[in-house]
């Protein structure tokens, strides 16, 4: 029988083997770090996207509190504008509210009375005068009390300035009103 000798052959197949094996390594390990690089690159570009997006935002949003602010200044100024606009619209509804108080004033004063002075200080009257005597104070009062335009007449002070007790001067306080209106009424029907 001959001799074989397959050592050669194998440590060539062996040789061989390891190549194959760190050719495959080596080509492995280039084609992880080219998916390493690859997906490196592609998590940078989507943060860079996401960066300018949010400096897109940041850059909108100050423009909207920019604008917010001017909507502030413009709601401030329309509310008083608002105010304005309710002062002046009461003072026209009073405008002819003082008219008709003095017609009032003077339609409600008894024979045998005399004012000597009238003040206001916002709705409160204050009538001072001098009567013949205590009874028509009292129908003033009255008058007051039954007129659209004056209600609660309080008597602060009365004395007599005769000695026959005939004359009283007087201080009386009124509170200025105004009738109801039709559509006052209706207001608080709803």
């Amino acid at each position: 029988m001959a001799q074989i000798n397959l050592l050669p052959w194998r440590e060539e197949l062996r040789k061989e083997q390891t190549n194959q094996f760190l050719t495959m390594m080596g080509l492995a390990l280039m084609l992880t770090a080219s998916l390493i690089a690859l997906v490196h690159m592609n998590v940078s570009r989507m943060i860079d996207h996401q960066n300018n997006r949010n400096t897109i935002l940041t850059n909108e949003i100050k423009k909207l509190d920019v604008q917010l602010l001017k909507i502030k200044d413009l709601e401030d100024t329309k509310e008083k504008l608002l105010s304005r606009m309710e002062i002046i619209q009461s003072l026209q509804q009073k405008r002819p509210q003082i008219v008709h108080l003095f017609d009032e004033i003077v339609k409600t004063i008894p024979e045998g009375l005399h004012i000597t002075e009238i003040k206001q200080s916002s709705n409160n009257i204050t009538i001072n005068g001098i009567a013949e005597s205590n009874g028509r104070v009292s129908a003033y009062m009255r008058n007051i009390d039954a007129s659209d335009w004056m209600t609660k007449p309080r008597l602060q002070v009365i004395e007599s300035t005769r000695k026959d007790g005939r004359g009283s001067k007087f201080i009386l306080v009124a509170q200025q009103s105004a009738p109801k209106t039709d559509d006052d009424d209706k207001a608080g029907d709803i």
